[in-house]
């Protein structure tokens, strides 16, 4: 029977291996291959146009006025996290608030009054349920085409375009069925925004 002196040496150099191994020769190996065939994705899929960050087009943004397309309701938190220069960093997650409660139903019920002020001209018309809920994370960057549609008028006579011209940037930002069957087609309401102020042109 082997003593505990006899063992550890042995254990001590497995250690040392698989650590090499896992822990750094795995590691490198996996961050290359993502930077070499997935650079954009690997960074955080960043919109970036010449030099300057815009955010990512996988995290929603909280757009508020009337010039710009608005996306699904986001639960901000600007007073827990401050950065080194006292100002406030904005967080949003997932609000975790009952569907059938009565906040839930004041939450919808503000968010409806605000898109029905904005939006006179659709009358009695239905609203896309996603422009007045929130998403699963709190931070989805995309809305259905219906919801993007929805918008395309006052967006258009707050930014002297017609509706067609509006929808055609809806168009090129939409993304379709994940290999043409699952889920719904959806548009990504950052690089709406973006193309609507002339940052995104391609």
């Amino acid at each position: 029977m082997k003593t505990f002196k006899e063992v550890l040496p042995r254990a001590a150099v497995f250690f040392l291996i698989f650590s090499a191994v896992c822990g750094i020769l795995y590691t490198a190996v996996i961050t290359g291959a993502a930077q070499a065939l997935f650079s954009d994705k690997a960074n955080g899929s960043i919109i970036e146009v010449n030099g300057k960050k815009y955010g990512s087009e996988l995290l929603g943004q909280q757009y508020t006025d009337e010039k710009h397309m608005w996306g699904r309701i986001m639960n901000i938190d600007t007073s827990t996290y401050i950065d080194d220069n006292g100002q406030a960093l904005v967080y949003a997650a997932p609000s975790n608030i009952n569907p059938a409660s009565a906040e839930y139903e004041a939450l919808v019920a503000e968010r409806t009054e605000k898109i029905r002020a904005a939006h006179p001209e659709k009358g009695g018309q239905p609203i896309p349920v996603d422009l007045v809920t929130c998403s699963g994370s709190g931070l989805d960057p995309h809305i259905s085409v219906a919801a993007a549609r929805y918008q395309a008028d006052r967006i258009a006579s707050r930014n002297n375009m017609t509706a067609d011209e509006v929808n055609e940037i809806i168009d090129k930002y939409t993304t379709g069925r994940f290999l043409g069957i699952f889920g719904e087609p959806v548009v990504n309401v950052l690089k709406v925004n973006l193309a609507l102020d002339g940052i995104l042109t391609d």
